[in-house]
């Protein structure tokens, strides 16, 4: 199990492996490497269909990562609040489907940590570059929080902030590579978690960004 402050790096070899982070928290490092290229031609389609922005906060203060999603659902921000709308405010149109390779992988990634029969109805996409970070938060605005969250990186290495219980328990750091994915549920379905500023560099599939998938049941 992973301690607060303890950095984390992947396996020598780039082979799949599994770090506990907690009693329902788990990281798979390398586990979506096979699937990446398709997956990112399934972001690709999404954002044809609902493409990515910078939303605001409810003070209307412009969030650092850029974001578009797909599902019956996505989460969107504005000055009327934080909420999941399953039409896209930019478009007025319904979020694209969640296309099946990403599906397919949320579903194994959930059942490979202990969540079998996960059925996600949202996939959150941000897109972060050079700088953009995510201050600690919890995932707590979903109906369901007996799911769990998956969440799949994509592109340039980013450190993950592992918080705790509580806002001010000091996170863990946590370098998150291309394939890696993280799945958290149960006792740790609330842990607060952010992360670091992106560094630049240039990822052969991303460019200059980093992709991130984030499943959620929403309803």
């Amino acid at each position: 199990m992973v301690e607060n402050g303890e950095s984390v790096t992947g396996d020598l070899f780039g082979e799949p492996s599994e770090v506990r982070l907690g009693d329902g928290a788990h990281l798979l490092k390398g586990f979506a490497l096979a699937e990446a290229a398709r997956l990112l031609d399934g972001v690709r389609q999404v954002a044809e269909v609902a493409p990515f922005r910078i939303m605001h906060t409810p003070g209307g203060k412009p969030m650092s990562a850029a974001m578009t999603g797909c599902g019956s659902y996505s989460w969107v921000s504005d000055r009327a609040g934080y909420r999941y709308s399953a039409t896209d405010p930019q478009t007025g149109q319904p979020w694209p489907a969640m296309p099946a390779d990403l599906l397919a992988l949320a579903q194994s990634a959930a059942a490979a940590a202990g969540y079998p029969g996960f059925t996600p109805d949202v996939c959150l996409i941000n897109r972060y570059e050079a700088g953009s970070r995510m201050g600690l938060h919890q995932d707590k605005d979903e109906r369901d929080l007996s799911a769990p969250i998956v969440s799949v990186s994509l592109g340039l290495p980013m450190t993950f902030l592992w918080g705790g219980h509580k806002r001010n328990d000091r996170p863990a750091r946590l370098l998150l590579e291309h394939g890696d994915v993280v799945v958290w549920g149960g006792p740790d379905r609330l842990r607060y978690h952010g992360v670091a500023p992106l560094k630049a560099g240039s990822h052969p599939l991303t460019g200059g960004c980093r992709i991130n998938l984030t499943f959620r049941r929403a309803v």
